[in-house]
C-alpha cells in the first residue's frame, strides 16, 4: 500500500516562500491525481490544489491561486507545492493525498482521496 510523507513545513515570515514535498513509496504514484489540503487550527480541512496524473492539469483553491504552484515528478514519485507571498492565513498543517482511483479529475472532493500523509506544519508569522 502506498505511503505518503510530507516535508518542508517550517516557520516563515509574511511575504516569504516555502516549498513542500510529498514523497510516495510502496505503491503506484504516476497514474493517480494528487492533491494538497490544509487544516488551520480550529477549522475544517480545506482543499489547496490538485494535479492530474500527467502533471498537465492543475486546479487551485481560490485563496491560493496565483500564489501557490503545484507540480510533480513521476520519476521521483514526488509532488511539490511551491508557496509564495505567504500570509498568516496560510498557517496550517498541510496534507498530501492520493485519489482512490487512477486517472481521476482534479476537481473531485476530499472523499475521493483515500491515502493521506501525516502532515507538515507551516507557520506564517513575524
Amino acid at each position: 500500500q502506498v505511503q505518503l510523507v510530507e516535508s518542508g513545513g517550517e516557520l516563515v515570515q509574511p511575504g516569504g516562500s516555502l516549498r513542500l514535498s510529498c514523497a510516495a513509496s510502496g505503491g503506484t504514484f504516476s497514474t493517480y491525481t494528487m492533491a494538497w489540503f490544509r487544516q488551520a487550527p480550529g477549522k475544517e480541512r480545506a482543499f489547496v490544489a490538485a494535479i492530474n496524473w500527467s502533471g498537465r492539469e492543475a486546479y487551485y483553491g481560490s485563496s491560493v491561486e496565483g500564489r501557490f504552484t503545484i507540480s510533480r515528478d513521476n520519476a521521483k514519485s514526488t509532488m511539490y507545492l511551491q508557496m509564495n507571498s505567504l500570509e498568516p492565513m496560510d498557517t496550517a498543517v498541510y496534507y498530501c493525498a492520493r485519489q482512490t482511483r487512477p486517472f481521476g479529475g482534479t476537481r473531485l472532493g476530499p472523499n475521493q482521496y483515500d491515502t493521506w500523509g501525516q502532515g507538515t506544519l507551516v507557520t506564517v508569522s513575524s
